[in-house]
């Protein structure tokens, strides 16, 4: 399995997770879980393209 997979695969499913939520009252966790995931697809980019 290629480094940096999981990471990317994972940011994407917490950066769902968080744009389901930016509806709710919880508006303020979810811009979070969504910067949280969308730094999980940034580090794993980097990881699966540097190790090509």
């Amino acid at each position: 399995m290629r480094e940096g997979l999981i990471p990317t695969v994972l940011g994407t499913v917490v950066t769902a997770s968080g744009a389901a939520f930016l509806g709710s009252k919880y508006k303020l966790a979810a811009t979070g879980v969504l910067g949280f995931g969308l730094a999980h697809i940034v580090l794993g980019a980097i990881d699966l393209i540097e190790h090509r």
